[in-house]
């Protein structure tokens, strides 16, 4: 049955109230208990699964992305077919999606629901999870940013928990207020954010929309960006403010996770944390290794200066193209149409240069 159960955790500072909870699993024996909810997800434990949005424009060209609404690459909707292959393939159906107002995010949803043949389920976005904001850095290379102000300092801005980078200016060429998105809600456009920040209007989210549905015995599907899924996982594996730094995430790989009747994450079956960042209990449905693989390689192509190339457009990516392909088969039209590398602002036109 049903668990109606009204509390208040605190972790990191950080107020969590749950209500009509489901009874996900036992908190004695781990084992999953009836709800009246007739979820889609009956072959699997899981009840939460979250995924970062396949590579975009500003990530191919390593660039500081924030709101800035860039579009899928070809290679971005490679990853997000990866993804729905992987998930179709773990057997895991969902029944809603959350994701941000942001088309890389979108479309990567749209991606993975064709893959697993779930075009069906409802969609919900919303702008508390879209990526955090990059300020004034948005638009600037990484790596040129680094060789400007030294890797501890774009680190500490990247992932620290209360450092916000330098504010947005508002004559700025991607300010938000000039998407029309946005156009309700002007006064709340931040100018910067930290991931303290962050934290704290996606968990606004998360305790209106996303615990009551998990609540109602839904399994859920969080499509989002780097930074706000950080703010997400922060909160619910309880990681400490000055550990949090040290937490990447992939793109396009599968993060799931058992939940219990408190909605805290149940261990993972072997006890031990996963092995790509030492910090989660969640599943990552690709393999720790493939997850670790990648995550060495976004951090040289941010912080390695020594490093010449973009790592993520060498030819050796080919390869890896290629295999993916031959597993998940050829690309359809629908699949194809998410990707638009024509209609966004050509970067290379209007590079922004570091300010001195």
């Amino acid at each position: 049955a049903t668990r109606h159960i009204s509390f208040a955790v605190r972790k990191n500072g950080i107020a969590v109230s749950t209500a009509l909870v489901r009874g996900l699993h036992s908190s004695q024996t781990n084992e999953p208990l009836k709800c009246e909810y007739d979820t889609l997800n009956r072959k699997t434990p899981y009840d939460i699964c979250f995924l970062r949005h396949g590579q975009s424009t500003w990530n191919r060209d390593n660039r500081f992305i924030g709101w800035t609404d860039t579009p899928l690459t070809e290679d971005g909707i490679v990853e997000a077919r990866a993804a729905g292959d992987v998930l179709r393939r773990s057997n895991m159906l969902f029944d809603e999606v959350h994701t941000s107002l942001l088309r890389r995010s979108i479309r990567t949803v749209n991606i993975v629901l064709m893959e697993m043949g779930q075009e069906y389920i409802p969609v919900y976005k919303n702008w508390r999870l879209n990526e955090r904001s990059y300020g004034d850095l948005v638009g600037l290379n990484k790596k040129e940013v680094v060789k400007a102000h030294g890797a501890d300092q774009v680190k500490r801005w990247r992932r620290s928990y209360d450092e916000p980078p330098p504010p947005m200016s508002e004559d700025h060429p991607y300010h938000p207020k000039l998407e029309p998105r946005y156009r309700l809600m002007l006064d709340k456009i931040p100018k910067s954010e930290s991931l303290k920040d962050t934290v704290e209007r996606s968990s606004k989210y998360w305790d209106e929309s996303i615990a009551p549905a998990l609540g109602q015995g839904k399994t859920l599907l969080v499509v989002g960006h780097e930074n706000n899924l950080r703010s997400l996982i922060m909160r619910l594996e309880g990681i400490p403010e000055d550990k949090i730094i040290n937490l990447n995430l992939p793109r396009a790989i599968p993060l799931a996770y058992r939940l219990d009747e408190n909605l805290q994450p149940i261990g993972r079956p072997d006890g031990k944390l996963d092995e790509a960042t030492g910090f989660l209990r969640g599943t990552w449905l690709g393999g720790d290794d493939a997850v670790a693989e990648i995550l060495d390689r976004d951090d040289k192509q941010v912080y390695d200066t020594s490093i010449q190339v973009n790592l993520e457009t060498d030819p050796s990516r080919e390869q890896w193209k290629k295999k993916v392909r031959t597993m998940i088969g050829k690309c359809g039209p629908e699949a194809l149409d998410q990707a638009d590398p024509g209609t966004f602002r050509e970067h290379e036109e209007d590079e922004i240069k570091i300010a001195q």
